[in-house]
Formats: C-alpha cells, sequence, structure tokens
C-alpha cells in the first residue's frame, strides 16, 4: 500500500510537471510568436518606406526641361552633370535618361567605367512598362554593373505628348540586408516567383521557395533579371502552425505581403528562449510544489502529534470513566437484587389479594343457586308440591353450583377454557331460568326480544351465563323499590359480533362510571345487599372471550348495559390440559 501511494504521487507530480510545462510553453511561445509579429512589421514598413521613397522621384525628372531637351536632342554633357548631382544628394546609384528605343543617352556615371551610356536596356521590364505610360518598377542585377538594384522608370515626353524617351533611377537595398543582418534577424524579402531578392542570410539570396517551372525560367532569363545565379532551392519545409524547418533548425516563421510587385517578407525566430523559460517555471513550480508539500508534512506531524496527546487525555477519561462505570454497574446490581426481592414480595402480597377475592367470588356466585333453592323449598312446601317436582328442579341448580366452583378456577388458569360455538340465545335463556324466583319475587315485568335464528358465539357458555347471570341479577336488583319495574333483554348481531342488551327501569348508575363499577367490591347498592364483584367477574370473563361491555344511563331513568360477543369462526379451540 505504501510503495503504490509512492508509486501515484510520483505519477501525479510528473504529470503535474508535464501539465505545467506545456501550459508555461505555450505561453511563452504566444509572447514569441507576438514579439515575432511585432518586428516583422517594423521590417515591412522600413521595406515598404524604402521602396516608396524614390517613387516620385521619376514623375518629376520626366518633366524637367533639360530631361526634355536632351530627349529632343540637346547635348547630353549638361544633363550628365545634373543627373551626377541629383545621384549624389539623394544617394542614388544612378540615374540615366533612355531613348524611345532603349538607348542610355544621359547617365550620372557618364563619366564612370561602367557607365549605362550607351547600353541597351529595352529587354528590361522596367523599361517596356514605361513606354505603355505606367511607372515601371524592378528589381534584379545590373546588367551593366553586376550589382542588384531596384530601378523604377516613368515616361518621357516632347511637349505634344509624344514619348521621347524613358528616365530611370537605380536604388540599391543592400542596406536593408545589412540592418537585419546587424540585428541578429533571419529575414529574406521573395518576389512573386520565390527568389529571394534580400536576405540577412547571403546564403539564403536567390534561391527558390519552390521548384520554378519552365515558363517561370525562360521570362527571367529573358529580362536578365538574375544571370549567372542557378536558383537553387532553398532548405526549408514550411508548417501550417506558425512553423518552419530552415537550414534543419526549427523556428517561428512569419509572412507579410509587399504591395506593388506582390513579394513577401519571411520573418523567422528562434523560440528556443521561450522552452528554456518553459523549463525555468517548471522548475520553480515544482520546487514551490515541494515546499508547501513539506510545510503540509510538518503540519500534519504537528497535529498528528496535537491528535495524539489528546488521543492520550481522552484514554485516560476514558478509563476513569469506566472505572467509574464499574462501581455504578455494581451499585446497579445490588439494586436489581434489592428489586428482585421486593418484587417477590409483592408477588406474595398480589397471591394473598387474589386468594381473598377468590373466596369473596366463590360466596357471591354460590349465594345466587342457594338463594333459587331456598325460594324452590319455600314455594314446595307453601304450595304442597310433591318432591318428585321439585327434586329435579334442586338437582339442576346443584349441577349449576358444581360447574360454578368448577370454574372460578380462571382466576388462575383462564387458559385451560375450551371455547366452542355457543348460541347466545341460550345462554340468556339460561340464566333468566336461574333468575326466575327473583323476577317472579320482585315481580318484574320481562320484556324479552330474540331473533328467530341461533346467535352462534365464540365461547364457554357456563363462563358466559355467568355473565348474564350477574348483569341480569343487578338489573332485578335494581327494581325492587321503584314504581315501574320493567325489564327489557334485547338480542342480535353485528357484522363480527353477537351482542345482548339489558335495560331496567332502576334508578341507573349515577355518577359511577363502567371502569368504577369493575372494580372489586364497588356497588351503587344499599350497605349489605352486595359485595361489588359481580361486574368485576363478569369483565374478566368478557375480556376473555375478547368481547366488549359497557353500560351507560337510559334516556329517562333506569340503566342498559350492553355486552358483545365475538361472532363463531366455526373452528373449536383444544383444551391445553
Amino acid at each position: 500500500m505504501r510503495l503504490s501511494s509512492s508509486a501515484l504521487a510520483a505519477a501525479s507530480a510528473l504529470c503535474a510537471a508535464i501539465g505545467v510545462f506545456w501550459l508555461s510553453l505555450s505561453f511563452f511561445q504566444s509572447e514569441e510568436e507576438a514579439k515575432a509579429r511585432g518586428r516583422l512589421s517594423l521590417y515591412r514598413s522600413t521595406v515598404l518606406a524604402e521602396l516608396e521613397r524614390f517613387s516620385h522621384l521619376t514623375y518629376v525628372l520626366a518633366r524637367d526641361t533639360y530631361v526634355i531637351e536632351t530627349g529632343l536632342g540637346a547635348p547630353t554633357s549638361v544633363l550628365d552633370k545634373r543627373l551626377a548631382a541629383f545621384a549624389v544628394q539623394s544617394g542614388l546609384d544612378a540615374i540615366y535618361l533612355m531613348q524611345a528605343d532603349g538607348t542610355t543617352i544621359s547617365a550620372s556615371n557618364a563619366d564612370k567605367p561602367e557607365t549605362f551610356v550607351g547600353q541597351d536596356y529595352s529587354f528590361r521590364p522596367y523599361y517596356q512598362a514605361a513606354i505603355t505610360g505606367v511607372q515601371g518598377r524592378f528589381y534584379g542585377i545590373g546588367a551593366t554593373t553586376g550589382l542588384p538594384g531596384y530601378f523604377i522608370a516613368d515616361a518621357v515626353r516632347t511637349p505634344d505628348g509624344d514619348l521621347s524617351g524613358v528616365i530611370a533611377i537605380k536604388l540599391d537595398l543592400t542596406d536593408l540586408e545589412e540592418a537585419w543582418r546587424a540585428a541578429g534577424e533571419q529575414v529574406f524579402l521573395a518576389n512573386s516567383d520565390g527568389v529571394v531578392l534580400l536576405s540577412s542570410n547571403p546564403d539564403w539570396r536567390y534561391r527558390t521557395l519552390g521548384d520554378l517551372s519552365e515558363a517561370q525560367r525562360a521570362r527571367i532569363a529573358a529580362s536578365r533579371q538574375f544571370p549567372g545565379q542557378p536558383l537553387d532551392p532553398l532548405n526549408w519545409h514550411p508548417r501550417g502552425d506558425a512553423r518552419a524547418m530552415i537550414d534543419g533548425a526549427k523556428r517561428i516563421h512569419l509572412a507579410a505581403s509587399v504591395p506593388q510587385h506582390d513579394w513577401k517578407l519571411h520573418y523567422f525566430a528562434d523560440d528556443s528562449a521561450a522552452v528554456t523559460r518553459s523549463w525555468l517555471v517548471t522548475g520553480m513550480v515544482m520546487i514551490l510544489a515541494g515546499a508547501g508539500f513539506m510545510v503540509s508534512q510538518v503540519r500534519r506531524t504537528q497535529r498528528i502529534g496535537a491528535a495524539l496527546r489528546r488521543s492520550e487525555a481522552e484514554e485516560a477519561q476514558l478509563r476513569l470513566a469506566n472505572d467509574r462505570l464499574a462501581v455504578e454497574i455494581e451499585d446497579r446490581r445490588t439494586a436489581e437484587r434489592r428489586l428482585k426481592r421486593t418484587q417477590d414480595e409483592l408477588e406474595r402480597a398480589s397471591r394473598l389479594a387474589a386468594l381473598g377475592q377468590l373466596a369473596a367470588s366463590v360466596t357471591h356466585e354460590l349465594g345466587q343457586p342457594i338463594a333459587a333453592m331456598r325460594n324452590h323449598l319455600a314455594a314446595a312446601e307453601i304450595g304442597g308440591k310433591p318432591a318428585q317436582k321439585v327434586i329435579p328442579q334442586i338437582a339442576g341448580i346443584v349441577d349449576r353450583m358444581e360447574g360454578i366452583t368448577r370454574q372460578l378456577k380462571f382466576f388462575a388458569r383462564s387458559d385451560h377454557e375450551v371455547f366452542r360455538e355457543v348460541d347466545l340465545r341460550d345462554v340468556v335463556n339460561a340464566a333468566l331460568s336461574l333468575l326466575t324466583p327473583n323476577i317472579e319475587a320482585t315481580e318484574v315485568t320481562l320484556d324479552l326480544r330474540q331473533p328467530p335464528g341461533p346467535i352462534m358465539v365464540r365461547g364457554h357458555q357456563l363462563r358466559l351465563e355467568q355473565v348474564m347471570t350477574n348483569v341480569l341479577r343487578n338489573a332485578v336488583d335494581a327494581l325492587e323499590e321503584c314504581d315501574e319495574r320493567v325489564l327489557h333483554v334485547r338480542m342480535g348481531t353485528t357484522e363480527n359480533a353477537g351482542w345482548v342488551e339489558v335495560r331496567d327501569t332502576g334508578h341507573g348508575l349515577g355518577a359511577a362510571s363502567l371502569s368504577d363499577l369493575q372494580e372489586p367490591f364497588v356497588t351503587t347498592r344499599e350497605s349489605g345487599r352486595g359485595m361489588g364483584l359481580g361486574l368485576a367477574i363478569s369483565a374478566n370473563i368478557v375480556k376473555e372471550h375478547h368481547g366488549r361491555i359497557s353500560a351507560r344511563n337510559a334516556e329517562g331513568r333506569g340503566a342498559v348495559f350492553r355486552v358483545e360477543i365475538p361472532m363463531a369462526d366455526g373452528e373449536e379451540d383444544k383444551d391445553p390440559t
């Protein structure tokens, strides 16, 4: 991992160095190109100024009276001296007058061995242009002197406008070459045929930028423009990105056109300085980056050291906290052991309380069958009923008492009850049968309305009979001291449950709520008329059946109790015992 990270860092540094080098090289090369354009513009202006400096002179001389008279036949000696003076004053190589046939009759160098007088220059393009009325311009090697020069010529006409001759001047442009060479520049001026006319490098003069055609060579030979020159191609290879290879060296290459002759001035600049500066910048950037990296590493080391010291301090605090936590854990374990002992004691107290409630429940639940037997026996004695009629009723009550004592075990093990399909009508009828003596003794009018079909719910019949017996018994007891004693019993079904609604015309619930009445030993009867366990037991039984019991005061007077038990789903529970 450490080796790969080092290799990745080295590769990243190398890529960064390459990127910096190329960016700086591009910038510095752009600067060099801008400088080269400036130098090229300067040299082009110099060339144009030199070419145009005497362009007006031939026009003025062509209208000079001495020139016109000499052309008409006047002696040439006066004009020779005049032209020699002009040439010296203007710095021209030569000024000469030719007749209409191209023969020179007067010249500024008439007294020189290389005089133009007597020479025929009718083959020169500048002469041929002048006789047509256009100013002639031409660059070439002198046919007489063998020295290159720039020729300008204009036609000389008589006062009648007839052509009498041509006046021409020759300029020496080699001073431009000397200036370029002295400045250390690489410059050359090429004509429209691609022949180098002037150059800072003498070896490039009279070289061609490309191969000349036969027609071009023939035209050049006819005008004797470059006599004795082989016109070999120049060793150069231009490129399209402002670059060129010349004499084996790569250079910046820029070119600018020169008017009048369709010439081009070519400028070459060395961009090696840009490469050197790019390397220097790259080196400086890498040095600065390395210094920055070292500073960051030092700071990172300082941060790591500080973090390590903080970690050591936190570790010491953590050890101290762990010690305190160990003490707290031991204290918590001690408290949990105390809580466990307290819970065990509370559990034993709860079992004792449940045992007392169970005893009260047995007393309450057996009170109703015993009262029923007493009523049957009293009725038999008063009415003189034979024993065989009373015994079956008492036997049924005894069976009822046995079932109650057997079923009271729900206080301890309610999960062992077996639930089956039970007809809720049978439950209500059985409870009413048990309470018939009470209903008759209290002279209660029973208003029973039940559907013709069964109301099948899921539950334990005897336990549900206990619920209905308690609810009906409470309703009957509530009617004992009332003038209107009517007990309304209704049954029906909802979407998911069967229901029984018991309404009496008694004193009602008063301010007590159903939750209050469900508490053991809470009752609305006067002292000595019940222990308040009936609704508490009934509520537990209904809860075991996943049902619902509710109570409210009826409109007008009395109370309404409603018991709802879920409908049977066709499945029978298995006895877990």
